[in-house]
């Protein structure tokens, strides 16, 4: 029989101004290696076009997930694009890539923006982009309730999206008592986001509401793992969990890799225009 995930932790996520055009609030805080690997932060943002200008990132991948608005894409590799309410785009920066996220003129954007660290063996590799709109990614259908796979799967429906590192990411949206299971291996870390609405969470029952973070309990490698969610009231949540990746992380602002002299070796490159090779 699979283990019954519990709710660790609860956490209230608190956005806040930090301009005319931008406001912000970390969903997963920086700097908590070990507890969210192998995820680094997942940051909040509700913001207008001129918010980011052009920034690099090396040794992750950026999973940018619009709850609402146009939100416009410009790189150095993929050219230019635009995902709309409900759409994630799936960005490896690998060995380095040049970016920016803006709104169409006359949008706001609210976004959520998720990073995972890649392994020593991958930070090097070739960027990729996957854009994985809404409607096109596969469905699971129970009474009162809808799951859309982004990345993983669900009772067997499966995401065709390529993934470096092992990551389980799945919206529900529930009808007010309706209730589903999501099954994830027991290795996997992982945490829920309230988007809309109110339920109840793993096996414990633990409340939560939306603008909530409900951290997963840790099980071993070899067991298989089962979390129930049910709707108290209509329920939008989003769950990212994945498979740890146990190395070292030495950060410095979008570069994230094992040691400090690989820091060092990022900046160079940036500095010596090898990110747009």
């Amino acid at each position: 029989m699979p283990v019954q995930r519990r709710i660790r932790r609860v956490k209230t996520v608190q956005v806040e101004t930090n301009s005319s055009i931008h406001r912000s609030g970390p969903v997963l805080e920086p700097g908590n290696w070990e507890e969210y690997d192998p995820f680094l932060l997942l940051m909040e943002d509700i913001f207008q076009r001129g918010t980011f200008d052009f920034h690099p990132h090396r040794g992750i991948e950026t999973v940018t997930y619009v709850i609402d608005g146009q939100l416009e894409h410009f790189d150095s590799k993929a050219g230019h694009g635009t995902l709309g309410p409900g759409d994630v785009q799936w960005m490896t920066a690998g060995r380095g890539v040049i970016h920016k996220e803006d709104p169409a003129p006359g949008s706001t954007v609210h976004s959520l923006q998720l990073w995972i660290n890649l392994p020593r063996v991958k930070k090097m590799i070739e960027p990729r982009y996957q854009n994985l709109k809404a409607g096109e990614m596969p469905v699971r259908q129970e009474e009162g309730a809808l799951i859309r796979v982004f990345s993983g799967s669900s009772q067997g429906v499966k995401a065709p999206t390529l993934n470096h590192v092992p990551v389980t990411m799945v919206e529900m949206v529930l009808e007010p008592g309706a209730s589903v299971v999501q099954d994830l291996p027991g290795s996997y870390n992982g945490f829920l986001y309230i988007l809309e609405g109110s339920g109840m969470f793993g096996a414990d029952s633990t409340e939560g509401k939306a603008g909530q973070v409900l951290f997963l309990s840790r099980h071993d490698k070899e067991e298989e793992s089962e979390l129930t969610v049910t709707a108290k009231e209509k329920l939008r949540v989003l769950l990212y969990a994945g498979e740890p990746v146990n190395e070292p992380v030495v950060a410095y602002g979008p570069f994230v890799m094992n040691t400090q002299e690989e820091i060092r070796q990022a900046i160079r490159d940036y500095q010596e225009g090898k990110f747009v090779e």
